[in-house]
Order: C-alpha cells, then sequence, then structure tokens
C-alpha cells in the first residue's frame, strides 16, 4: 500500500507494475467499499495490464479532509477552477460523483497515466462516467460494474435516503467486535454468500468510512438533478462504455443498468454495450471474479469493441 496527496487530501493506493499493454486499468470501488474489494480481479489481470486501485476520499484507508485549513481551502479552489459549466454545479460540494472524478483526475496526472480504461462498481461507475466526462484524453474507455439507473423516482428515492442515513447512523467502532456479526455481511446484496474473510472486509469497510464523506455520498449521488443527468452524460461521452450487472441485483436491478447503457451508441438496438453474469448479486468483483476479469480482458483487447 501506497500514500499520495491530492488536492491536499492523503489517499491510500496500490498500483501493479507496468506491462507491454499501453493501457492501465483503473479501479473504482463503490459506497462503503474500499480498494481491496478489486483484488480477485486485479489478481487475473495484473499479467498484462498495470492495475490502479485506490481508496475514495473517505473511505477504506483514504482520509476525508485536507490536513489543514489552507489545504482545505485549496481544495475548495481547485474544484472552482477546474469546473465548466456543465459540472458546476456538481462541483458545490466536495462529494458529489463530479468532485471524486476531480481527484481521480488529479491522481491519474500524478501517477503519469496517460492511457487507461476506468472500471468502476455502483457509485464508482458513476464517478467513473464523470472522469471519462472530465478527461476524455486519458481516459480509452469505461467499464460500470452493478451501476446504472437515471431515472429518478420520488418516493423510492426519499425511501433510499432516509434508510441510508438511519444505517449510517447505526456504527459503532465495537460493532466490527461483535462475535459472528460478518455472518450478517456474508449474505447482503450477493446472490450467493461471501466467504467470510470478505464478510468480515464488509464489516471493517461499513466501521471506518468517515461519517461526513458517508453521508455527504449517499446524498449528495441521489439527488433529483444528479439522477436525471446521468443519461445526458453517458450519451454525450465518446469513449466505448460497457455495463456488467448481475442476474439478481436487486440493488442494481439489470433492467436500471439496461435503461442506462441505452443512451450510448454502443447500445444499438438490443443492448450489445450490456453484459449479464448469472448467478451473481451486487458485488460481482467478489461473487464471480473469473467473469469479471474475462469480460475485462475480452473488453479492453477489442472483442465486440
Amino acid at each position: 500500500m501506497a500514500t499520495i496527496e491530492i488536492l491536499g487530501v492523503p489517499h491510500s493506493y496500490e498500483l501493479t507494475a507496468p506491462t507491454s499493454s499501453p493501457h492501465a486499468l483503473v479501479f473504482v470501488h463503490g459506497w462503503l467499499n474500499s480498494r481491496g474489494y478489486w483484488q480477485p480481479v486485479i489478481s487475473q489481470l495484473s499479467v498484462d495490464f498495470q492495475c490502479l486501485s485506490y481508496d475514495l476520499r473517505g473511505f477504506g484507508e483514504s482520509q476525508s479532509q485536507p490536513d489543514n485549513e489552507v489545504n482545505r481551502a485549496q481544495l475548495s479552489v481547485s474544484f472552482a477552477a477546474n469546473s465548466t459549466s456543465a459540472v458546476d454545479s456538481s462541483l458545490e460540494s466536495t462529494y458529489t460523483p463530479a468532485a471524486y472524478a476531480h481527484d481521480l483526475v488529479v491522481l491519474l496526472q500524478q501517477l503519469h497515466i496517460t492511457s487507461a480504461w476506468l472500471i468502476g462498481h455502483s457509485l464508482g461507475g458513476t464517478i467513473a462516467l464523470w472522469a471519462a466526462n472530465q478527461m476524455s484524453d486519458r481516459v480509452k474507455g469505461v467499464i460500470c460494474i452493478n451501476a446504472g439507473g437515471g431515472i429518478y423516482l420520488k418516493e423510492a428515492f426519499e425511501q433510499f435516503r432516509t434508510m441510508g442515513q438511519r444505517f449510517l447512523q447505526v456504527r459503532p467502532r465495537w460493532l466490527s467486535q461483535l462475535p459472528l456479526i460478518d455472518l450478517l455481511f456474508t449474505r447482503a446484496s450477493v446472490a450467493r454468500p461471501l466467504e467470510r474473510y470478505w464478510a468480515r472486509q464488509r464489516v471493517i469497510d461499513f466501521v471506518v468510512a468517515d461519517p461526513e464523506a458517508a453521508l455527504g455520498t449517499l446524498l449528495d449521488s441521489t439527488t433529483e438533478e444528479e439522477i436525471n443527468r446521468l443519461p445526458q452524460l453517458v450519451s454525450q461521452l465518446q469513449q466505448p462504455v460497457y455495463f456488467l450487472t448481475g442476474s439478481h441485483d436487486k440493488v442494481m436491478e439489470p433492467k436500471y443498468v439496461r435503461h442506462l447503457a441505452s443512451f450510448h451508441p454502443l447500445f444499438q438496438y438490443c443492448g450489445d454495450n450490456v453484459i449479464e453474469i448469472p448467478d451473481c448479486g451486487h458485488l460481482a468483483m467478489l461473487e464471480q471474479p473469473e467473469a469479471v476479469a474475462s469480460h475485462i480482458q475480452a473488453i479492453v483487447n477489442g472483442i465486440g469493441a
């Protein structure tokens, strides 16, 4: 594990050795997760591609805010200076997908990664789409995993936001010490039970996530404005965009993945840019790492692209 400062905020990341491929694979985790969830996939892909995984600001081992007031001011100035008319409102908060995408832009610049495919899970998929929009010269394509949407259902989203806030309130540090608490996380949001190791990691990430970042990302990524902006964002991207969905995903159902995918030219008339993984829930990279890695490799190598 290495640490790098992005706009004054220390971030934890892991970067595998360079390979003969001109493209790096950059993995963006989802809400209340961390970079470690990508390791089963990265272990299969790092032979052929340099792979970068990192903890989003406020999650895993990355800090949420700069260390001092000077750096906090610089962070705000940077968001303002790099915003455009299309993303101005999305950079007003430091916890919008566009703001996290700006972190990713800076990260790739600092690591001198000039050609990348972005692979994002759930919220990480939205961040990847925003990042592709912000740096079309560096991003060669996007692969969204268990990510979709673009339809704002007022009652459903209000309920989701309320439940999410209550969920975040029940996070005492001692929770991770409770015997067998990880058993609850072996089955949550997945089609088949996870190994205890990953369930334990889910408990840890749930507990250690910065309260402000956890709540901020929940609220700022689910506003009516943000949700309705997604289809337009996808339609404007010039790079190829693919979507991997779990057939049994109850968090982001396949029909919502297909809806967002349909706004990209690659969709054609029958969903050519959508790949459904059988017997899979919302954590495809842990439930079906071999399938996910295989699909990523095929896409990046140009099969069907």
